[in-house]
């Protein structure tokens, strides 16, 4: 089913004659003829049309006996993202128009499809919406400078209702409902004064527990620490001292990460192991996946240095973009246990991802930062990883 598609101003356009026989589903051959389907965006990519026109489901399966037999004869003709990659193809029913995502399993287990919107329409509305209240544009131009626990509750009952708008029965697709609680998490801070953020007093002791924040006091810091901002949060605001993936040095005053290695951890590395500028990287405690979590004296940046394989690569922009992390994971459990978001794991290890990319790109862009990185990133990976689990209630 190859096409000879048009490139009509970035948008993707199919003739009458390439939409046959399979769409024939009035408004969706209107929306697909003209103006076409944008190749390219943040949340959904269209470009598969250009590069291998529309594709029936049991084409790409390959599989039959994996799929429905009503299922096969439908189109494939895009996929969702989640940042740099693909997520799960998008389909089309060409008869009725409803759009749905398909998971293809690595085992022989069927595919799974969800139901992602009532037609194509609705979809590009659905992305639309969510794109402008990440931006503070279109319909969401009033929450320009808005943050707070106001801010994100009146956010998410604001894109709750676009989609509900436009789904007859009310029972919003799940990759849009996790949308409209998870995305306007991003509105909890506003910007910090030498840090990225200004989180609001108190946040992380009413998520965590009172007792279980710990706050430092100057004793407590090396002299390597010469960051104030870093300093300060961690006097005023401080860190929870269980993060669920991150657990907080508590024992000791604390130590650089040469001081860790070679006197706390002696015999376990030698000197040539550490990372070039050890002595001014403050060990603040560990994460899963035997990695220290530590934090640059100098400039503030927070990086995870791998005790595996000894590289150091980047984890946070600073203390405060942690902390929101942090906050993050402990309020998406939450979500789950009330919404059962984590039944579409890999929609919701997405817009988990595009959240925390929002607040902080460092944390998911996979930009060596020397030649031993290889762009691995821990929060993505680790958010990812279903057979871990970590973001199930």
């Amino acid at each position: 089913m190859s096409t000879t598609d048009t490139d009509v101003g970035g948008a993707v356009a199919l003739t009458e004659v390439e939409l046959d026989p399979y769409v024939t589903h009035a408004a969706t051959r209107r929306w697909m003829a003209e103006p076409g389907l944008l190749s390219d965006g943040t949340l959904l990519r269209f470009d598969t049309l250009r590069e291998h026109g529309l594709r029936r489901v049991a084409d790409l399966v390959g599989e039959a006996d994996r799929i429905a037999e009503e299922l096969c004869d439908q189109l494939v003709i895009g996929a969702l993202r989640s940042l740099d990659r693909d997520l799960e193809p998008i389909v089309l029913d060409g008869a009725t128009g409803e759009i749905t995502s398909m998971y293809v399993h690595r085992n022989l287990s069927p595919v799974d499809f969800l139901p992602l919107a009532p037609s194509l329409g609705a979809l590009l509305r659905f992305t639309a919406a969510t794109e402008e209240l990440a931006d503070s544009r279109g319909q969401f131009a009033s929450y320009e400078g808005r943050f707070g626990p106001k801010a994100v509750g009146e956010a998410s009952r604001a894109l709750a209702a676009v989609f509900e708008e436009h789904v007859g029965d009310g029972r919003v697709p799940p990759y849009w409902r996790m949308a409209a609680l998870i995305r306007p998490l991003a509105r909890i801070a506003g910007p910090g004064d030498g840090l990225v953020l200004d989180l609001p007093k108190r946040l992380l002791d009413e998520e965590f527990g009172a007792g279980g924040i710990m706050r430092f006091e100057d004793v407590d810091f090396p002299p390597a620490l010469t960051h104030e901002p870093t300093r300060r949060f961690l006097r005023e605001v401080g860190l929870p001292e269980d993060g669920f993936l991150f657990q907080l040095e508590t024992e000791v005053p604390l130590p650089t990460l040469t001081e860790y290695c070679l006197d706390v951890r002696s015999g376990d590395f030698t000197e040539d192991q550490l990372p070039v500028g050890a002595a001014g990287l403050i060990r603040l405690g560990h994460l899963i996946e035997d990695a220290g979590l530590v934090v640059d004296g100098t400039t503030g940046a927070v990086l995870a240095w791998s005790e595996t394989d000894t590289t150091l690569r980047p984890l946070n922009t600073d203390i405060s973009t942690l902390a929101f992390t942090l906050w993050l994971l402990r309020r998406e459990k939450s979500l789950d246990a009330e919404h059962h978001l984590s039944s579409a794991y890999g929609q919701l290890a997405a817009t988990v991802i595009q959240t925390l990319a929002q607040i902080d790109p460092v944390a998911c862009a996979p930009t060596p930062l020397s030649d031993d990185d290889g762009g691995w990133r821990y929060w993505p990976e680790i958010f990812e990883d279903q057979a871990g689990g970590v973001l199930y209630a």
